[in-house]
């Protein structure tokens, strides 16, 4: 069992994530906090205890650090933990620091739990492909596991045929409508079709991002709209 623990700072978020991480085979969440003072405590203490966290997911914007400061700090701990960041920062600067500080994967917000599930199983593959232990290593032992880490998010993210940077774009306009909408809404803020924007919206009900309400009682048929769970 992966042993994970989840730092974000808005506990509503944390929630979703912990619930995410329900949801896959193999995770276990060790605990949420909320702030980098946190953190490190709780993973020097895991350490102490003699059963480490094994992967930190981390939202880069803390109310007491730079999620990467952290990052770079958790490295620095024996044994650390691998570190999957979950942030809004979309900059180019950012993800490079991302990557100089030991982040592994990176996921964006907002996201379904397909695209959740998906980085954490790559990083389970990632983890099985690297013998336990201190032993050194064969260069296809790293071959292997670096590709785990490597291999397109095509696997589940969004549906077959369908543009990943429209997924996301649908997923942000449900979410910033608290009162949900329906495919025709969706549609026309973003610039695409109902029937597209219904497709994606069906997606996103499927994987329990969002929930579909049916409204009664107006002229003609019965409407859904799509509210971010």
């Amino acid at each position: 069992m992966i042993s994970v623990l989840i730092v974000e700072d808005e506990p509503l978020i944390a929630e979703a994530h912990r619930t995410y991480l329900g949801r896959v085979p193999g995770f276990h969440c060790t605990g949420v906090v909320h702030t980098a003072r946190e953190a490190m405590r709780a993973v020097s203490n895991a350490n102490g205890s003699g059963e480490p966290i094994d992967l930190v997911l981390l939202d880069i914007g803390l109310p007491d650090a730079n999620g990467l400061d952290l990052a770079g700090a958790l490295g620095g701990l024996r044994p650390s933990p691998d570190v999957i960041a979950i942030t809004s920062a979309r900059d180019l600067a950012v993800v490079r620091s991302a990557v100089a500080h030991g982040v592994i994967l990176y996921l964006l917000k907002p996201f379904t739990f397909a695209a959740f599930r998906d980085k954490l199983e790559r990083y389970a593959t990632y983890r099985e492909a690297l013998p336990a232990g201190e032993a050194a290593v064969s260069q296809r032992d790293i071959d292997r596991a670096m590709s785990a880490l490597r291999t397109a998010d095509e696997r589940g993210t969004a549906p077959k045929g369908v543009s990943a940077d429209t997924f996301d774009e649908i997923a942000r306009a449900v979410r910033a409508a608290p009162e949900g909408l329906g495919a025709a809404e969706v549609g026309a803020a973003i610039g695409v079709s109902r029937v597209t924007a219904w497709r994606y919206l069906e997606k996103l009900a499927d994987d329990g991002t969002v929930t579909r309400h049916t409204e009664y009682g107006r002229a003609g048929r019965p409407q859904v709209r799509y509210r971010w769970k």
